[in-house]
């Protein structure tokens, strides 16, 4: 794809776009995004290091001065202070870290219960270390937006709680009202995390103004490199008692292990690109999916874009054309050499209905079609006409196909 490789040469991308050919368009970027160029130095340069980041001598300060570095960078990106991020190895671990009934204020009792909203990410609704009996689901309305009215109703019936509301959903890119959910739970004296993975970069995040007390990310999402994400405390007086990991006392602590410098580094300086440009990058992808999108209803009246009714992502466009399956969909895109993702496009790799469709009540017939475009910070205006291009083609066949079975 020129789109592509044009952007990758003036990014100075270098070898890393090999794997892409010319041909290739990525629309995936909620998957994982395109490692950045200078993501890929901080990256080789900390491979060079050759000392372990616990050591004391020169070699060893030196690859722990890449982590502090890092832990500011990222630290910044989120509005937190820099001693209060703890590195994982994704955003994953964070979650299944962070989601335990040790998580309190210093002093006091954890939470008796988890309250998770209904469209989070499998690694908030299976990940968490809370009983089964202990967790509740928040129900989510047509948009896929958490009742905040059922929230406000369930922190009142039982004992304190520990809530989990995704910033930005990960299949429709639909906001969560985070700083109103954070003050009704805060009335009830509870806690409450937020996974941040989708939002970082893409929207303004700032842990004090959220009012979340636990934020977790993850590096990959960035255009940073795989195998890192954070936990992120709101406050020095929060803890997690009960670690995933122990061993040799590294990050506080909270996660036992020798630190993987060269990835952190590298989620560093992501963080730090992403904040720097947030606004400028933002609206440019927000004009490219809204063009893409009015191109899709033009080719496809009948298409159904999800959480077209609230705010969004930037970057996302979720949709469905009625009677066309995400796997045949998927497999025509590919053809056409478009990279995008069905929506729900889970670790197995396998194409699946989504449980966020159907938490917001979407027909099961329309949400096996569903489809996600994600654009991010290679994508161009060339990209997003041969997105269109292909979809008028897959409509045209749809619409045939039915006209010659009528």
């Amino acid at each position: 794809m020129q789109g592509f490789r044009a952007r990758a040469s003036q990014s100075g991308f270098g070898k890393g776009a090999g794997l892409m050919t010319q041909q290739r368009v990525y629309l995936d970027y909620n998957a994982t995004a395109p490692l950045r160029p200078m993501v890929a130095e901080a990256v080789l340069r900390a491979l060079g290091l050759p000392g372990n980041a616990s050591s004391v001598h020169s070699e060893g300060r030196a690859a722990r001065a890449e982590m502090e570095s890092a832990r500011e960078q990222v630290a910044a990106l989120a509005g937190a202070r820099p001693k209060n991020v703890i590195f994982t190895s994704g955003g994953t671990e964070a979650n299944n870290l962070a989601l335990s009934p040790s998580l309190r204020q210093s002093g006091q009792a954890g939470p008796e219960r988890l309250l998770i909203s209904a469209g989070e990410h499998p690694s908030v609704l299976s990940g968490h270390r809370f009983d089964p009996g202990a967790v509740e689901t928040i129900p989510v309305d047509g948009q896929g937006v958490v009742d905040l009215a059922r929230l406000r109703a369930q922190l009142q019936a039982g004992p304190r709680a520990l809530v989990s509301i995704q910033a930005a959903n990960n299949e429709t890119g639909a906001l969560q009202p985070i700083a109103e959910a954070a003050a009704l739970v805060r009335e009830e004296g509870g806690l409450l995390h937020t996974d941040a993975v989708q939002a970082a970069g893409k929207i303004p995040l700032d842990l004090e103004a959220l009012g979340a007390d636990v934020l977790t990310l993850s590096a990959h999402k960035l255009g940073g490199p795989k195998g890192a994400g954070a936990v992120i405390l709101a406050s020095d007086r929060l803890e997690i008692a009960d670690r995933l990991i122990r061993g040799g006392g590294q990050e506080r602590g909270y996660r036992a292990g020798t630190e993987n410098v060269a990835a952190i580094a590298g989620f560093g300086v992501a963080s730090s690109l992403a904040a720097g440009h947030l606004a400028e990058e933002a609206a440019r992808l927000e004009a490219l999916r809204d063009e893409a999108e009015a191109e899709l209803r033009r080719v496809a009246p009948e298409a159904v874009v999800f959480a077209d009714g609230t705010r969004r992502l930037p970057n996302t466009l979720a949709f469905a054309i009625p009677g066309l399956r995400a796997e045949t969909a998927l497999i025509a895109f590919d053809l056409a050499g478009i990279a995008l993702s069905s929506g729900s496009a889970c670790s197995s790799g396998k194409v699946r209905r989504s449980h966020v469709l159907d938490a917001m009540g979407v027909e099961p017939a329309l949400a096996e079609g569903a489809l996600r475009v994600s654009l991010g910070w290679m994508t161009t205006k060339e990209d997003v006409s041969r997105f269109v291009e292909t979809c008028e083609r897959v409509a045209s066949n749809l619409y045939k196909r039915r006209a010659s079975a009528a």
